[in-house]
């Protein structure tokens, strides 16, 4: 049987990286497994049932993960979250060489790297790839797809990342904004889900006392001055103690994560510019497709509705992330989303 070329190139990638992800623990450095650390040891007993790190460590005892060596534990995840992928679907002219198949090579590669050990992005990773899953159900209708994808991530802000909590609030926000009549309905659309973010951080001020990144990105990075990992560090040009010092805060960190030019100052550190490009390409890919999308909305509703999602997430990275390394691992929590964001045209002439 003659394996199509996007089938067969889809299958070197898995190859490739799978190779990548088995030796990654001898290769990468130490703060690569920061995480991985805490997980596996749980030194501090924080298991439990709310909480990523909690959470995590639970996972990884129960299913027997945290006893494997880590190449032996990237044998088994990185298989299960390529197999997720194949799922979603294998795009046509997968093969050829174009800015978005590069984008999602070089995503098969990061899998590989951020997903050889043990990860909560690799818990992030497969229980949003549910959310697409059911965009792509025909027996599920649009009503209740958006109902699911709203619970899903109001669960999984509850019992996970809080922060994902407000996803879908920013996200109905937009979706609103999307509706009036703006000369440029993309950029208003998103400027307004930044405005939303940037009044969630400010109730939440009134209630708590500090406003969300001041208790969250400027909390972890006051711990890690002057370290040596922290050369990619997000510092806010104010103090995010004051209304507009948490506004600009957030405006500053969205650019710093989503587009990231501030970030040419690391050009001595090729890993940092390799996510400057990719991060820059797939912010500017995915904008101009929510941009045709949102000009046949009846057409793409279920592609509006995950690029909201997408959106929304990336807003909310300016106000938590702390520097850009995390940035980018996180983002390959969600690259499901981004995976059928990028060929979702693909998607939907075999599925609907």
């Amino acid at each position: 049987m003659k394996i199509k070329k996007s089938t067969a190139t889809f299958l070197l990638l898995f190859t490739a990286n799978l190779l990548v992800a088995v030796v990654a623990f001898y290769i990468l450095p130490k703060r690569f497994f920061y995480d991985s650390a805490i997980i596996t040891f749980d030194k501090g007993n924080e298991i439990g049932y709310f909480g990523s790190y909690p959470l995590t460590i639970l996972f990884y005892k129960i299913s027997g993960l945290r006893y494997l060596p880590f190449p032996v534990i990237a044998l088994i995840q990185y298989p299960i979250l390529v197999y997720i992928l194949y799922k979603i679907g294998i795009p046509t002219n997968f093969e050829k060489v174009n800015i978005k198949n590069l984008l999602v090579y070089l995503g098969f590669f990061m899998m590989a790297i951020f997903m050889s050990m043990p990860s909560k992005e690799f818990i992030t990773f497969i229980y949003l790839a549910i959310i697409v899953f059911i965009y792509q159900n025909q027996a599920i209708s649009f009503k209740k797809s958006i109902l699911l994808s709203v619970v899903l991530l109001f669960i999984f802000g509850a019992f996970y990342r809080p922060y994902f909590a407000l996803i879908p609030i920013i996200a109905v926000g937009m979706y609103g904004v999307s509706f009036v009549n703006f000369k440029n309905k993309t950029i208003t659309t998103l400027f307004y889900g930044i405005v939303i973010a940037i009044f969630l951080s400010l109730s939440y001020g009134l209630v708590k006392g500090a406003f969300l990144s001041e208790n969250s990105r400027e909390l972890v990075n006051n711990g890690r001055l002057f370290s040596q990992d922290a050369n990619s560090m997000i510092v806010s040009p104010l103090k995010p103690d004051t209304w507009y010092g948490e506004a600009i805060g957030i405006i500053y960190g969205f650019f710093s994560v989503n587009v990231p030019i501030n970030g040419l100052k690391h050009f001595l550190s090729p890993q940092i510019v390799a996510f400057i490009t990719w991060q820059l390409l797939l912010f500017y890919i995915l904008l101009v497709r929510f941009s045709n999308c949102i000009k046949e909305r009846k057409k793409y509703q279920y592609e509006i509705a995950v690029l909201l999602i997408l959106f929304a997430y990336f807003i909310v990275q300016g106000v938590f992330e702390p520097d850009l390394g995390t940035a980018i691992r996180h983002k390959i929590g969600v690259f499901p989303l981004i995976y059928y964001a990028l060929y979702y045209e693909n998607f939907r002439k075999e599925l609907r």
